[in-house]
C-alpha cells in the first residue's frame, strides 16, 4: 500500500503552519516544496523515532566503529600458500 503525501509550497506551510502540523498528525508525512522542488518532509515524531530505530548504520559509521561487525577468519601472516608459476617458454 502506497502512502500518498500532501505537498505544500514553503510559503503555504509557513503561512498556515498550524494546519500544516495538523495535517501531518492526522494524515501522516507532509512534503514541503521550494520553487517546485521537494525540499523537506514533516513527519509525526512517532514515525521519526520508528525510522531512526530501523535505520542501519552508514558505511562511514561502520568503518569508523570501534567494534567489528563480523569475525573474518584470516590466515596468519606469512602462512598463505602461493600457487606455482609455470616458466614461460
Amino acid at each position: 500500500m502506497e502512502v500518498v503525501m500532501h505537498t505544500w509550497p514553503v510559503q503555504d506551510a509557513k503561512a498556515r503552519f498550524s494546519e500544516f502540523l495538523d495535517a501531518c498528525l492526522l494524515e501522516g508525512p507532509q512534503i514541503v516544496t521550494r520553487r517546485g522542488a521537494e525540499a523537506a518532509v514533516l513527519v509525526p515524531v512517532q514515525e521519526w523515532r520508528r525510522l531512526q530505530a530501523a535505520a542501519r548504520p552508514s558505511l562511514k559509521q561502520l568503518l569508523l566503529s570501534e567494534h567489528a561487525r563480523a569475525d573474518i577468519p584470516l590466515p596468519p601472516r606469512g602462512q598463505a600458500r602461493r600457487r606455482p608459476v609455470e616458466p614461460q617458454r
